[in-house]
């Protein structure tokens, strides 16, 4: 039997039985119970933090490794920035000096990705989000400059292409391969005036002639296509001229012998002809000359190969002094 409880009533003068209704029993053992659960539930916090169970114990060393290995790839990526701005600095001086074009605009290297929405989910989450957050947006970065440069190295490996392509092409060695010219070029004249050999008239020459004995092989100077072959009693005699590209050409004439035909592609150093005496010679040699955008020029400056320094020099006052000409 439950404990009973009484009141005094002042208008009756006597202990009156107090009768508890349904309604606040019901609200005091709702009490009773939210006590008991409040009690419970910071009780049992207390238990999970002074003694947690093995699985907690485990999840907690996962979380500390997590935050170590979080270190170490953001020192990771750290280094990779510094190298890739270092690798970004070579670039542009290789761009400034080798292929005189503009490095990557710096604000385009420097430039932001996505909009303020790109990490939405994950700035609200408390504690971490902001860490988790910068990390992400310097690995996106890293990954927008590693594309700029990948896209920056293709540029330079097809522009050093086009280049090696074009030093190829462009003459610059002897039509007379050196072992069979005269080191001493005293059989040599050059472009400029001269004294026509036949009309002993002053006239332009218009090329080099290297003397060579007959049949001496005759190579083309750059690579380039077989544009004019011409076989004629007068003039440059049996001849050859080739379309280096980049506006030069080349022409080598008096041969003996030809051995390419119209449309034949050359290598630079390739076999064309002979050395001969053909057309208006008189004495064995190659005519040669070098052709600039429909102009022709001195053909001196493309023929550096083989001569030391000192030979060069005395190539270039022979090419200069006035004297008969070959043709």
């Amino acid at each position: 039997m439950g404990k009973e409880k009484f009141v005094y009533n002042i208008h009756t003068l006597r202990y009156e039985k107090v009768e508890e209704t349904r309604k606040e029993r019901i609200m005091r053992i709702l009490g009773f119970l939210s006590a008991a659960l409040v009690a419970g539930g910071l009780f049992t916090l207390v238990i999970w933090e002074l003694f947690p169970s093995p699985k907690e114990k485990a999840v907690r060393r996962e979380l500390e490794q997590m935050k170590v290995q979080y270190a170490a790839l953001n020192e990771q990526l750290a280094r990779m920035d510094k190298v890739l701005a270092n690798l970004q600095d070579r670039d542009a001086s290789v761009h400034r000096m080798l292929f005189g074009m503009d490095p990557i605009d710096p604000d385009v290297w420097n430039g932001g990705t996505g909009g303020h929405q790109s990490y939405s989910e994950i700035v609200n989450y408390s504690g971490t989000g902001q860490l988790i957050k910068a990390t992400r947006e310097k690995a996106d970065r890293l990954q927008r400059q590693i594309k700029l440069q990948s896209e920056s190295l293709d540029t330079i490996i097809a522009l050093a292409k086009e280049r090696e392509k074009m030093l190829a092409s462009i003459p610059s060695i002897k039509p007379v391969q050196p072992d069979k010219l005269s080191r001493k070029v005293t059989l040599l004249s050059g472009f400029g005036y001269r004294i026509h050999p036949i009309y002993k008239v002053r006239k332009l020459h218009t090329g080099i002639d290297f003397g060579a004995p007959r049949g001496t092989p005759i190579q083309a100077t750059g690579d380039g296509t077989v544009v004019k072959v011409e076989h004629k009693r007068t003039g440059y005699g049996n001849s050859v001229v080739i379309d280096h590209g980049y506006g030069y050409q080349s022409r080598y004439g008096h041969m003996q012998r030809i051995d390419v035909k119209v449309g034949q592609k050359v290598k630079k150093g390739q076999k064309i002809g002979l050395v001969g005496s053909t057309g208006t010679s008189t004495a064995p040699h190659c005519h040669y000359e070098i052709i600039y955008k429909g102009q022709k020029i001195n053909p001196i400056q493309y023929c550096m190969d083989g001569l030391s320094p000192e030979e060069y020099e005395e190539l270039v006052k022979m090419a200069e002094t006035a004297n008969h000409s070959f043709d």
